[in-house]
């Protein structure tokens, strides 16, 4: 008997199944690898057990970071690269790294770091799935930590400042994506016919950047001309991802579609109906049909008059 798995991540919205890109990255890989586990969505960190997420929970275990979380999933036998050559794996590795480095920077720059973004989007989701007084820490715990990583890892001499590292990680982001969109050409996986751990983890990072209804975000205006990208991440979402727990579809746009097709109908049958009155009152008033009308009878006075004496 399988051993039970419980994966704990952040919930979804903006058509994903989750909003956090680590999230959606183990995530994709659970579907493409097949493995049957229990998803719970959380609304605050501290809410599991180390206080990150996404988080694995198997049998008193506790596993968390997806690279960690791939290699448990891969012992239990659920391996979505158990197809891919030797170099297939090296090139895996190698684009896993690039993604890290490159484009990981400037996602963190546009959803926590950048104040309109921040502002509009980013703060008011994650404090609406956190309870007072989490909802004013929360966020801005993310924030910092955000900028902290992103100076640490970009703000080498002579760039010291968030403003003076900004032009750098984006130019380094669009160049990153460039390369995904050549190496994916117009396939729907970047290695053959079925998903890998690639797919899983260029889905985490582009998906949210593709979804995101983001007020300012030159990142984002650059992912629009790369069609094929935007393509992949819908064609998973699309394969894998038609109903997922994380997020409740509304049936109002099915509602009001029932009800506009009705009214359209009513209308029709309004049309038709008047068509047919007009018609009618048009064959009554026509002079090739006018109403017959009976002879009149003579009347008894005449019939008295004219019979002889």
């Amino acid at each position: 008997m399988a051993a039970t798995m419980e994966l704990r991540c952040w919930g979804g919205d903006w058509g994903l199944p989750s909003v956090h890109t680590e999230s959606l990255i183990v995530l994709a890989y659970v579907k493409f690898s097949g493995a049957n586990i229990t998803v719970t969505p959380i609304d605050w960190t501290w809410k599991t057990l180390t206080g990150t997420v996404p988080e694995l929970v198997c049998q008193g275990s506790t596993i968390t970071e997806p690279a960690q979380i791939l290699n448990f999933l891969r012992k239990q036998r659920f391996n979505a690269d158990y197809e891919l050559s030797a170099r297939q794996g090296a090139d895996t590795m190698a684009y896993i790294a690039l993604l890290e480095e490159k484009l990981r920077p400037a996602l963190l720059h546009t959803f926590w770091v950048d104040a309109e973004n921040y502002a509009n989007l980013t703060r008011p989701w994650f404090a609406s799935r956190s309870p007072f007084p989490l909802n004013f820490l929360v966020p801005g715990r993310h924030a910092n930590t955000a900028l902290s990583r992103i100076l640490l890892t970009k703000g080498e001499s002579p760039l010291h400042t968030i403003t003076e590292v900004e032009g750098k990680i984006y130019s380094e982001a669009k160049e990153c994506l460039n390369l995904l969109s050549h190496r994916l050409g117009t396939a729907y996986y970047f290695f053959g016919n079925t998903p890998c751990s690639l797919d899983a983890f260029v889905f985490g990072f582009v998906a949210p950047l593709h979804k995101a209804s983001l007020p300012s975000s030159p990142l984002q205006s650059h992912l629009r001309q790369l069609d094929n990208l935007q393509r992949f991440c819908d064609h998973i979402l699309n394969a894998h991802f038609s109903s997922h727990p994380g997020e409740t579809r509304s049936p109002q746009p099915v509602q009001e579609m029932v009800d506009a097709n009705l009214q359209k109908l009513t209308q029709l049958v309004n049309k038709e109906s008047n068509l047919i009155e007009k018609m009618d009152d048009n064959l009554r008033s026509s002079p090739q049909h006018k109403p017959l009308r009976a002879d009149p009878r003579p009347s008894l006075g005449n019939d008295k008059s004219s019979t002889p004496a």
